[in-house]
C-alpha cells in the first residue's frame, strides 16, 4: 500500500514565451489550456492522413507498401491512438474550437477519428448521450456491473456482445428515451463509416482493411477494455456513487500522454471539468474520497489495472492502493475490499432509488 504523495501528474502552465504558431492557434481555440489538442490535430494531419491516402495509391506495392503500412500502423497504435482517443473525448466535453471556427470541430470526428477506428459522432452520442447520463448502471448498454470482473471470460463476453450488438443497442437506447437526434448521428455515422469501406474494398482491399477495418476492431476493444478497468471496482450496494464505481490513477506517465484521464472518480462527478483541473480538484475533495471508501492507486494506470485482474495480482493492486484513511488498513483488508468490488451483481440485486444522492464533490 501507499500513502498519498505529491502529485506528478500534468497542470497548465502557460509558455513564458509563446511561439507564434501558439499565438496563431490561440485565435481559434475556445480554451487555450487545449492547445495540446491543437499540436496533436496537426500532427497527425501531417502524418497519418498523407500515409493512409498513400496505402491506397495502386502503384504502391511489395515491400513499400508493407513499409507505409507498418508506418501507418506504428503512428495510429504506438503513438497517437491513447493520446487522439482520450483527446476526442475531452473534445467531446468541451469544444476544441470557437463557435465562429466550428467546422474546425467537426474535423475531429469526421476526418481524424476514422484514421484510428473511431465512426464518426459514434463516440460522442455513446459517451455523452448514454454512458455518463447513466453512469454505468442498469441501463448503460456499456455497464460493467453484471459481469465478474476479474474474470477474462467475462471481459470475453463483454467485449464480444459490443463489438456484435453495440450500435444497435444503442439505438435502440435512443429510441427508448425518445432522443432521435442522437439516434440519427449514430446511425448516420456508423453506417456511412460501414458504406465507404465496402466501397473502398473493390478498390484496394489491403489498404481498406488497413486503414479502416483493423483500426475499427482494435479501437472498440481498447475502448472497452479501458471501460472494464475505470469500472472494475463497483461497490453493490452503492453502484450509482461515482466514488463506488470507479477509480482514480495518480502519478502515471498516463496522466501525460492521455490528459489525465486516470482521474475517472471525478471526471463522472464533474464531466465538464477541463483535463489540467483534476489533480487539483482530487486534492481539494481527499475527505470525500476516503469518507465513500474511493479506489484510488498511484503509479498504475487501466491497462495495469486490466492484466493484474486477469491475472487475480490483487496483491500487486495493493502494492498501489492509496490509502486516504487516517487508519490504515493491512494489505489482507485492502485485498479484501477490492476483491468484493469487482464480484458480479446480479439484475435484481441493483435498486438505485428516485431522488436519491448525486454524490457531487465540493
Amino acid at each position: 500500500m501507499k500513502v498519498l504523495a505529491a502529485s506528478t501528474d500534468p497542470v497548465y502552465c502557460r509558455p513564458a514565451a509563446p511561439s507564434a504558431l501558439h499565438r496563431g492557434l490561440s485565435c481559434y481555440l475556445q480554451d487555450e489550456r487545449d492547445m495540446p489538442f491543437a499540436y496533436l490535430c496537426l500532427k497527425i494531419t501531417v502524418t497519418m492522413l498523407p500515409l493512409a491516402v498513400l496505402l491506397f495509391v495502386p502503384a504502391l506495392r511489395g515491400a513499400w507498401w508493407w513499409a507505409t503500412f507498418g508506418l501507418f500502423f506504428f503512428f495510429s497504435n504506438a503513438r497517437y491512438k491513447g493520446p487522439f482517443g482520450l483527446m476526442l473525448h475531452c473534445t467531446s466535453h468541451r469544444v476544441l474550437f470557437k463557435k465562429k471556427h466550428n467546422w474546425l470541430n467537426q474535423y475531429i470526428p469526421w476526418v481524424l477519428a476514422p484514421l484510428f477506428g473511431q465512426t464518426p459522432e459514434s463516440y460522442f452520442v455513446h459517451h455523452m448521450g448514454m454512458h455518463h447520463p447513466e453512469n454505468n448502471l442498469p441501463d448503460d448498454q456499456s455497464s460493467t456491473m453484471y459481469y465478474q470482473r476479474d474474470s477474462l471470460g467475462g471481459f470475453l463476453r463483454y467485449v464480444s456482445d459490443f463489438l456484435a450488438l453495440g450500435a444497435v443497442r444503442l439505438a435502440g437506447y435512443f429510441t427508448r428515451r425518445n432522443k432521435p437526434t442522437l439516434r440519427l448521428r449514430l446511425l448516420r455515422g456508423e453506417l456511412l463509416y460501414v458504406g465507404l469501406t465496402a466501397a473502398l474494398a473493390f478498390v484496394n482491399l489491403p489498404a481498406t482493411l488497413a486503414v479502416f477495418v483493423v483500426p475499427l476492431v482494435l479501437s472498440r476493444v481498447i475502448m472497452m477494455l479501458g471501460n472494464w478497468a475505470q469500472h472494475a471496482f463497483v461497490a453493490a450496494d452503492s453502484p450509482d456513487n461515482c466514488y463506488t464505481n470507479s477509480v482514480t490513477c495518480i502519478n502515471t506517465s498516463y496522466n501525460h500522454k492521455c490528459w489525465n484521464d486516470g482521474y475517472h472518480i471525478s471526471h463522472h462527478l464533474k464531466p465538464a471539468l477541463h483535463w489540467t483541473d483534476h489533480p487539483a480538484h482530487f486534492r481539494k475533495n481527499l475527505a470525500l474520497y476516503a469518507e465513500n471508501e474511493a479506489i484510488v492507486f498511484d503509479g498504475i494506470h487501466f491497462l495495469h489495472i486490466f492484466f493484474f485482474l486477469m491475472g487475480k495480482r490483487y496483491d500487486l493492486l495493493a502494492r498501489h492502493f492509496v490509502e486516504l484513511r487516517p487508519t490504515p488498513r493491512t494489505e489482507t483488508e485492502v485485498t479484501a475490499l477490492l476483491r468484493a468490488r469487482t464480484q458480479r451483481i446480479g439484475r435484481a440485486a441493483v435498486v438505485v432509488e428516485e431522488g436519491a444522492p448525486s454524490y457531487a464533490a465540493a
